[in-house]
């Protein structure tokens, strides 16, 4: 049996033998401690974390949104959490929304919103921000935890995304969404307001070429340009639209009639037409622009757009590098020109044109040495539409190209038949458009036609004009070798309306010179007329070139012409354009 003196608690811990108060006390030290390691991860922490108590009042707050708002703890603990300095006091409704969202929280229920944090330096960062309630082991709501993630990068990634909605990338100005609901807006408030509006229409002339010729990225930057100089020119209330390529349209308000709509359409064009320098190198645009006022030229965007771009169309039609107004009657033709290029897309399948010749008679010997091939459109309800009608519509819709390829065809076969038909060495002359010229395989596709249709190249004639080859002289003068290499003769029509110089015109292998027709008509009265024929024939035959004159209708006129040694002459003297049936009855 044990003694009472070597009895003891076996197993016991040491914790056994201390004191109440030193367990309290150890007690304390945990929980201090455990509330500093919550600290620090809470001090960590990238978001905003907040302690309340159930009246909303602060009790703890991480490092994250003091620091960022340049605020201590003692500054925000133990405040009413919705009057803290985070919250801008001019925005109650702000300040509402926390009250309720705390009230919430209180009855158990988690509120999530965004809303907008006063940072330092007044800095405004939106937050995704939630109260919610704590609970007690019963359930009871004893406290509550506001919290919030910066959604800064977020909300810049979305307005990116918005803006690209609504602007144009190039230029950075609205784009055509963006426009029309302003215009929607603009109608609706001239509307109540019983005031006037105008829309202009504004694109820059031949800026086609500079894409073509000068590329790409030259081409941006003018357009760059362009953007800021039509925002630069209205007020900053109103709207400058890209709608698109080199066209802008733009919103002006508060317009008190078209006085005032024709003095802004002036600005906006000299702006335009100043001389853009990019990449050091100066270049000259001008712009045609239409104008639609409202009420008058339409009550809704589509038509106000619709109209000022049908003006638009119009002033380049009448010379480019001006502005004009629309006009009811303007939209019967903008109509009827519609039409006419639907109908003009199927012509071609149809097989609806149809090519006349006009014959070239050779002076000396009074002999028919070659045609020109004349296309006639034979419209099934129109009648016989004429060229000068629908041969800009083709060259601004780019059909030219497929329309050029089959009257280079047909008239090369045609030209086959007529060697065996009484015109042996007959010199076949077809028309060229610039937009066909600058087709990169032009060279192949006149080569390739001629090898179909078995006329030798010689034989062929092809037409161009002054301001096509002088647009860019180096690529001209490339493409016009290639066909002189190949056999092709080469002629410039309309010769001396146009702006040749005669440094580059004895470099390009050209055989003839057509003098137009607006000089041969008054050469037997106008002598500056008479003087100009002249001088071109000696110029021609100085560059060892022969020389043709165009639109000889009088036995005077052409004596005239064979005193002075022109080579050849065609016009309604000789023979009006014909059929081919009707050509043959000269041979």
């Amino acid at each position: 049996m044990n003694s009472p003196s070597s009895s003891r608690i076996v197993g016991a811990s040491p914790d056994h033998f201390l004191s109440r108060d030193a367990l309290a006390e150890q007690a304390t030290d945990e929980l201090d401690l455990e509330r500093q390691r919550l600290r620090n991860v809470l001090d960590n922490l990238s978001s905003f974390v907040a302690l309340l108590d159930l009246d909303g009042t602060l009790l703890e707050v991480n490092r994250v949104p003091l620091e960022a708002a340049g605020l201590r703890r003692e500054d925000v603990l133990g405040a009413r959490f919705a009057k803290t300095h985070w919250w801008s006091h001019h925005q109650p409704e702000q300040l509402m929304q926390l009250e309720a969202a705390i009230e919430e929280a209180r009855q158990g229920r988690v509120t999530r919103y965004e809303v907008a944090m006063l940072m330092a330096e007044g800095r405004i960062m939106p937050i995704d921000f939630s109260i919610a309630p704590i609970l007690d082991g019963a359930g009871r709501v004893v406290q509550l935890v506001a919290s919030g993630v910066d959604i800064s990068e977020r909300k810049t990634a979305e307005d990116w995304v918005q803006f690209l909605a609504q602007h144009d990338l190039l230029t950075g100005l609205p784009n055509r969404m963006l426009f029309s609901d302003r215009l929607s807006q603009a109608i609706a408030q001239a509307k109540r307001q019983q005031t006037q509006l105008v829309v202009l229409f504004a694109n820059l002339d031949r800026f086609k070429n500079i894409n073509d010729f000068l590329g790409h990225p030259v081409g941006n930057q003018v357009l760059q340009e362009a953007g800021r100089r039509l925002a630069a020119t209205v007020w900053e209330s109103d709207t400058v639209c890209r709608q698109g390529g080199d066209e802008f349209i733009l919103l002006v308000q508060g317009i008190s009639g078209p006085e005032r709509a024709a003095q802004v359409a002036g600005k906006l064009l000299t702006a335009l037409s100043q001389p853009y320098l990019v990449d050091g190198r100066e270049l000259a645009l001008t712009a045609s622009l239409g104008i639609a006022c409202y009420p008058g030229d339409g009550e809704d965007a589509e038509a106000l757009v619709m109209n000022a771009g049908a003006a638009m169309h119009h002033a380049k039609e009448l010379g480019r590098g001006q502005y004009q107004f629309f006009s009811q009657q303007l939209n019967a033709d903008v109509h009827a020109r519609l039409l006419l290029e639907n109908d003009l897309r199927l012509a071609l399948d149809r097989g609806e044109f149809v090519l006349n010749y006009q014959p070239k008679l050779d002076v000396a010997s009074h002999r028919i040495t070659g045609c020109e091939a004349l296309i006639r459109w034979q419209h099934p309800s129109l009648g016989l539409v004429s060229p000068a009608r629908f041969i800009p519509v083709a060259e601004e819709t780019g059909l030219i190209v497929a329309i050029g390829d089959w009257v280079l065809e047909e008239a090369c076969r045609v030209a086959v038949r007529l060697q065996t038909a009484g015109f042996p060495g007959l010199l076949m002359s077809v028309n060229v458009s610039a937009l066909q010229l600058r087709q990169a395989d032009f060279v192949e596709r006149v080569s390739g036609i001629l090898a179909r249709t078995g006329l030798a190249p010689a034989l062929l004639e092809l037409e161009v004009t002054e301001s096509m080859i002088m647009h860019d002289v180096a690529h001209a003068t490339r493409i016009l070798q290639q066909l002189n290499d190949a056999g092709v003769r080469l002629a410039i029509d309309d010769f001396g309306t146009g702006y040749s110089s005669l440094a580059y015109l004895k470099r390009f292998p050209i055989h003839v010179l057509k003098i137009d027709q607006s000089f041969v008509r008054d050469i037997m009265t106008d002598p500056d007329d008479a003087a100009i024929v002249q001088a071109i024939i000696a110029l021609a035959h100085s560059l060892r070139l022969g020389v043709i004159a165009e639109g000889v209708e009088s036995r005077e006129q052409f004596d005239f012409l064979k005193a002075h040694h022109c080579d050849a002459v065609q016009g309604y003297l000789i023979a009006k354009p014909l059929a081919f049936e009707q050509l043959l009855a000269l041979a």
